[in-house]
């Protein structure tokens, strides 16, 4: 799906987030420093799985996390999230 450079290990998987909301169902603009972080992005790679466990979610999936879940990463100027994959709620 990329041509991004990193490869995740075993149940490790790399998301490129959601981007935070701008502006409110009623059309009110939210500053920068309101915005919730998103909980909602896109898998950009996925690991082979632990042994016995294969990783059940692949590139181009789009996934629901928890709020802190995952370290945050920068590959070539872009914001990634590295997570476990049991740090997925679902595949939506």
């Amino acid at each position: 799906m990329s041509d991004i450079k990193v490869t995740p290990l075993q149940d490790r998987v790399l998301v490129k987030p959601a981007t935070a909301e701008t502006k409110t169902a009623s059309g009110l603009y939210i500053p920068d420093s309101a915005k919730e972080k998103p909980q909602r992005g896109t898998v950009i790679a996925a690991g082979p799985g632990k042994k016995d466990e294969p990783t059940s979610v692949k590139a181009g999936d789009t996934v629901l996390y928890g709020k802190y879940s995952g370290t945050e990463i920068e590959v070539d100027g872009v914001e990634y999230l590295i997570m476990r994959e049991s740090d997925i709620f679902a595949i939506v």
